[in-house]
């Protein structure tokens, strides 16, 4: 069966009003970070509970020391995760308890972010056996964005500009909506295993990127 469709007839001032293009824009702004943030983490085993605790305290104890010494401020040094966990050996299908690990995890706040790889490594000699993520991000993060709010709207005025030309109207390119749309901040991660032996270890934060994403009407 066929169908059809006619639109209800308007007033040309009325049709002229309506005639809408929605576009989007983007918009990036790539930097060099300024600020890292690094997980370190302390892991204990020991047949005593008590035991792996007392030797994870000292040894952590040791480290936020080190990072002090080094001219880290103790603000930028917090507590994020503190784990106890058993561990058994499995002998003729049954369980049997050989001790415990105990794991507490600081995250530190490195700037400038050329410290990054001496913070690690002063942290693995004073006793750290574990780092997992380097995150890398900018203090005002917010001015860079409105950088790429601009540039997201110039890029919807050159779409709908392209648009407009394709189609051979006549287009007004002074918004008629603009909709800003949330659009986190990446931050560049980094995921390396270290040890005792580790020294002078290579950062390279490169460079992040700080979008914006707009949705805009235009009337022609």
């Amino acid at each position: 069966m066929y169908y059809s469709y006619v639109p209800p007839y308007r007033q040309p001032a009325s049709r002229q009003q309506d005639r809408m293009l929605t576009v989007t824009g983007n918009g990036r702004v790539s930097i060099e970070p300024d600020i890292a943030s690094i997980q370190l983490a302390v892991m204990t085993e020991d047949e005593s509970l008590s035991s792996a605790q007392q030797e994870n305290a000292q040894i952590m104890n040791q480290v936020i020391q080190s990072l002090v010494d080094l001219g880290v401020p103790r603000e930028n040094i917090r507590t994020t995760s503190y784990q106890i966990f058993p561990r058994y050996d499995f002998v003729d299908g049954q369980q049997i308890l050989r001790g415990y690990e105990v794991t507490n995890q600081i995250s530190v706040r490195i700037t400038p972010i050329s410290e990054v790889g001496t913070v690690i490594d002063t942290a693995v000699q004073n006793g750290v056996n574990r780092v997992s993520s380097i995150q890398f991000s900018v203090a005002n993060s917010q001015d860079y964005y409105q950088q790429a709010l601009v540039r997201a709207l110039e890029n919807a005025q050159a779409k709908a500009q392209t648009i407009a030309e394709s189609l051979q109207v006549d287009l007004d390119l002074t918004p008629v909506k603009i909709t800003e749309e949330f659009s986190e901040t990446p931050a560049a991660f980094k995921t390396m295993a270290v040890s005792a032996e580790s020294f002078s270890t290579p950062i390279e934060p490169g460079q992040i990127g700080i979008h914006a994403v707009v949705e805009v009407q235009f009337q022609y």
